[in-house]
């Protein structure tokens, strides 16, 4: 299992790439090809729940609004 440094690195890493266009990321000797953005942004999900869990939290997704017209 990995450390919440090495997942922290990776995110990082991911992030990096994704903003510079480029769809190769490398960390720790490893390079893996991504075939678009979408996919580099479901990676970086991903690691964003497991980071999340390391450190005991949880992500919330949805948030609900409501409203009232006051009568």
């Amino acid at each position: 299992m990995p450390t919440l440094t090495d997942l922290r690195a990776r995110r990082e890493a991911l992030s990096a790439q994704r903003s510079s266009g480029v769809a190769r990321v490398s960390y720790d000797g490893k390079t893996v090809d991504y075939r678009s953005v979408a996919e580099i942004d479901r990676a970086i999900e991903v690691l964003d729940r497991e980071i999340a869990a390391a450190e005991g939290r949880r992500i919330v997704r949805h948030v609900r609004i409501t409203t009232s017209k006051g009568l």
